[in-house]
């Protein structure tokens, strides 16, 4: 007896080193990621729209003078558009590369093999998370130096010296990184909202069609929305939009700190601040995350 429960014991010990662990999942799920060609033209296509509105901005001759007679509202101006045309698009890299991520798996049934393997629903789903994270926050750092060696660029041919970089005060640097966290706000909740809508779907297609329609279909509300209050008269058309996801996102830098930037892309009908667009944000994420854990860890995988 004594040998068959040391036996017993060897075999339960092996299973357990068999099993993959959490950090060694989140490894393989980047090396899968890079090597799948359709994330490697996804960023080189973003990185290439970054460098549009520095070039549209060169062939502006009114913006060399600005740089050199008020060159503080030139920088807000500039990073204000750039760091926008970097949050929208990026958005859309953070959906192409959720959506591989976690439908591919249900995809091509690869799913059964890893949880056969005994690693758990919420185990794969987390490492699969914490893998697109860590992707996301390496392709902002890279979309970042492009934009700072765009910034460098720019005022070199528009001024011929950096001398307007002398201007930038802390102020400015505060601005700059409140604007930052806006967009890793915005970010994080992309990738929830995939994340869900793959879950729903459990398939790579639906996952991308699903999310990439969200953001359009959000924006465009607002239109029907003023169209409604325009018939109707009735103020409710107008105050469903402060909860809209996609218009407080647009909103939320220019609701934050309205003295420095504007605000581009669709924004509520009616007025909102910092607090409520940080509060809408939260909520929707918190949604997302949470539909996506219930949805794997209840559901079973038969397909």
């Amino acid at each position: 007896m004594s040998t068959i429960a040391t036996n017993l014991v060897a075999e339960q010990k092996s299973v357990a080193a068999s099993r993959p662990s959490f950090f060694g999942i989140v490894r393989g799920e980047i090396f899968k990621v890079t090597r799948m060609w359709s994330i490697w033209i996804s960023l080189v296509l973003i990185l290439g729209i970054i460098c549009l509105p520095y070039l549209i901005t060169l062939a502006v001759k009114s913006q060399g003078d600005l740089l050199k007679q008020t060159p503080l509202q030139f920088f807000y101006d500039s990073m204000g558009q750039n760091l926008f045309v970097l949050r929208v698009f990026i958005g859309f890299f953070l959906l192409i590369l959720t959506a591989c991520v976690f439908g591919r798996e249900y995809q091509l049934g690869t799913v059964r093999i890893l949880l056969a393997r005994g690693v758990g629903r919420l185990q794969l789903l987390f490492a699969k998370l914490l893998a697109v994270v860590v992707i996301a926050l390496l392709v902002l750092f890279v979309a970042l130096l492009l934009n700072v060696l765009l910034q460098a660029l720019q005022i070199t041919v528009l001024a011929g010296n950096f001398d307007g970089l002398k201007a930038l005060n802390a102020t400015f640097w505060h601005d700059i990184g409140v604007y930052m966290l806006t967009i890793l706000i915005s970010m994080g909740v992309t990738i929830l909202l995939t994340v869900a809508m793959t879950a729903v779907g459990r398939s790579f297609v639906f996952g991308l069609s699903a999310s990439l329609a969200f953001f359009p279909a959000d924006n465009i509300g607002s239109v029907f929305m003023r169209l409604g209050y325009s018939l109707t008269h009735n103020d409710f058309w107008k105050n469903a939009t402060a909860y809209f996801l996609g218009p407080n996102l647009n909103a939320m830098p220019a609701s934050i700190i309205p003295q420095r930037f504007s605000n581009f892309g669709a924004s509520p009908l009616v007025p909102v601040d910092g607090t409520h667009t940080l509060l809408v944000a939260l909520a929707y994420g918190i949604f997302f995350l949470v539909a996506a854990i219930v949805l794997t860890w209840k559901r079973d995988v038969k397909e």
